[in-house]
């Protein structure tokens, strides 16, 4: 078995690998002899188009094709068919307006005949902005940060921002009708529902996570929703979801395996508070270590974190320290939280190594890991003891990734 550190990081990387093939988009397109417009948003938008240019379908002529890819910043690659944009993320901005209202315009050109490639993954909802009549781009802006606060489960969060949009929960396929569409989605939302994703531009509202999204409601903005005219016809077709966590954790899976491992996957629809789960799977590590045999616990999932401090951190950092904390001292218990997309929270790290010797170094140089929690200043912990994962930008989103490596007993830490 390859070094606990060296063997977490392998994981992580082999699990984001596997996130990021997207070479089965053009097999998929249905052929037609009309335009093919990309109209892509998200993390993983940029990468996704690439693959597109990088495998053309055989039926596709270069004439036909053309298209919008729209990331956050840092996330975007050289394009040679696309136009390409900057928007706002996690909180829409007037970048991500000029963006919503740029890709309604280009479905709107197309017609009989035509195609729209939507290529639609996590970060999608905040970068195309389009408020319904009646509200205004800082009543979106508000509602996400009131959402994100609140630690607000995503698909909570999507289903209030579709319905405050023209261009999600459908908004898009309908400013494409009478075109065909087809639709690949890169889920970074647990359960894997595509309506969710990005706040579903291309596809009918799910009834997920529309429970109190919206509670309590300005007068203005349920004045607003009550005064929705009825929606016109959406353009249909295919939706495909092309990578998810569970993608990710089953490639994990297989390269701890080959390294000699046992593992206990737990799946990739884990939903909670960061520290209530990071003490879950405290207790999980302890019952483990009384094991005579090593072992290698997977999980992804979004956790949520509800912010009541003013540091700088994430969910997977903030589920990080409170499981070592909650652990306690351990010789045998490593391990390892980051998001996949390579941003925790708003950065710059990824997430996070936790090693056994984690809170002896942290309180050797004075460090209040209790008080950096209550601050939500996790990533300022892990920066102090050298533990901080930084990939920059892996222009894909599966959700996070988690992995607890127990040591067999006599193994060197």
């Amino acid at each position: 078995m390859l070094e606990p550190q060296v063997l977490l990081r392998r994981l992580f990387t082999v699990a984001v690998t596997a996130a990021s093939d997207f070479s089965g988009i053009a097999e998929r397109m249905p052929p037609t002899r009309g335009r093919v417009r990309v109209l892509a948003a998200g993390k993983a938008a940029a990468a996704m188009a690439a693959a597109i240019e990088a495998n053309p379908p055989s039926w596709l002529s270069p004439t036909q094709l053309d298209g919008l890819v729209v990331t956050p910043p840092g996330h975007g690659l050289p394009l040679n068919r696309f136009s390409a944009m900057t928007a706002g993320h996690p909180l829409p901005t007037a970048a991500s307006a000029q963006a919503g209202e740029r890709m309604l315009s280009l479905a709107a050109e197309l017609g009989e005949g035509d195609l729209l490639v939507a290529l639609i993954s996590g970060g999608a909802s905040a970068l195309l902005a389009a408020p319904i009549e009646g509200l205004t781009l800082q009543d979106e802006i508000e509602l996400n940060r009131r959402l994100l606060s609140a630690g607000a489960p995503i698909a909570q969060m999507n289903a209030a921002r579709a319905r405050l949009s023209r261009i999600k929960a459908g908004g898009l396929a309908r400013a494409a009708h009478p075109a065909s569409i087809a639709t690949f989605i890169v889920s970074d939302v647990p359960g894997d529902d595509p309506a969710v994703v990005g706040g579903g531009p291309t596809l009918e509202p799910s009834a997920r996570g529309q429970e109190d999204a919206l509670a309590p409601l300005s007068p203005r903005v349920a004045a607003a929703l009550s005064a929705r005219v009825p929606r016109p016809p959406l353009a249909r077709g295919p939706v495909y979801v092309l990578r998810t966590g569970r993608d990710a954790l089953a490639a994990a899976d297989g390269e701890a395996r080959r390294q000699g491992l046992d593992v206990i996957n737990l799946g990739a629809d884990l939903q909670d508070q960061a520290r209530a789960l990071g003490r879950a799977h405290a207790g999980l590590a302890r019952d483990l270590v009384t094991g005579a045999t090593g072992m290698l616990v997977l999980s992804g999932g979004e956790t949520t974190v509800t912010v009541a401090g003013s540091g700088r951190g994430g969910r997977n950092t903030e589920y990080l320290a409170s499981f070592m904390t909650a652990l306690g001292p351990s010789r045998r218990v490593w391990a390892l939280a980051a998001d996949t997309d390579g941003i925790d929270g708003v950065g710059p790290a990824a997430g996070a190594l936790s090693r056994p010797d984690s809170l002896e170094r942290a309180e050797a140089i004075g460090l209040d890991v209790a008080g950096l929690i209550a601050n939500n200043d996790t990533l300022s912990l892990f920066e102090a003891l050298g533990d901080a994962i930084a990939t920059g930008p892996t222009r894909t989103n599966v959700n996070d990734f988690r992995a607890i490596l127990v040591l067999p007993p006599g193994a060197a830490a």
